[in-house]
């Protein structure tokens, strides 16, 4: 007997709202320990404090954004399979949640106040692409991934010398963003077009300057 992929239930929908307020209300909590320097830590300036919170709260939108992307992705699959592994990779991203929104408050800085907007766009961009099929919303993810990835790298190059705390969270992120990316290229991803890449990247460029400000 042919067993025909399962709709996203009630519960699913339930829990994908459950999501979207923990995520705006900053109720999200982390499974894994915060990343933590080994040693002292040194006192930051406030010109460090000032821009390490704006740097971190670019990172926290990023993460606002993955919660979106992948909860539309896991709730638009008819792969029971894939479904799992999205909401996984949403599990750990709720980490990185957790995990800036944790610095924002010790270094003194809030979150954008634009994340309802980059939330709705994200989860809008999410069930665009997990309505286009499997394959292509891997290939979203692994796109997504990969710039996300080059963007924490260039954070850890502009993050002050100095602030440990900071440093250490976004390479752990920037760890994890690479094993996601390398998990959705495995699980049978196709490549994006060309225009998509553009549009990605531009839509990051817009979003990383608004909220460095706002």
């Amino acid at each position: 007997m042919i067993s025909t992929p399962s709709l996203p239930s009630l519960d699913a929908f339930l829990n994908a709202a459950d999501r979207m307020l923990r995520t705006l209300s900053g109720a999200s909590h982390a499974g894994r320990p915060c990343p933590a320097p080994m040693g002292p830590v040194p006192a930051l300036g406030e010109s460090q404090r000032r821009l390490s919170g704006a740097l971190m709260r670019v990172n926290h939108v990023g993460e606002v954004c993955a919660q979106a992307l992948y909860t539309a992705q896991a709730l638009t699959t008819r792969d029971d399979s894939l479904r799992e592994k999205l909401e996984h990779a949403a599990r750990e991203e709720t980490d990185h949640l957790a995990w800036t929104q944790q610095r924002l408050r010790e270094l003194g800085a809030r979150p954008s106040l634009l994340n309802p907007v980059w939330y709705a766009g994200a989860f809008g961009i999410g069930l665009l692409a997990g309505r286009a099929g499997d394959a292509l919303s891997l290939g979203f993810v692994v796109e997504t991934e990969r710039q996300v990835e080059h963007h924490l790298e260039q954070h850890l190059s502009r993050l002050p010398v100095e602030d440990l705390a900071s440093r250490a969270i976004v390479q752990q992120m920037k760890d994890d963003e690479t094993r996601h990316g390398a998990q959705a290229q495995a699980a049978g991803a196709a490549a994006l077009p060309a225009a998509v890449h553009s549009v990605m990247r531009a839509a990051a460029r817009v979003m990383t300057a608004t909220a460095h400000h706002i």
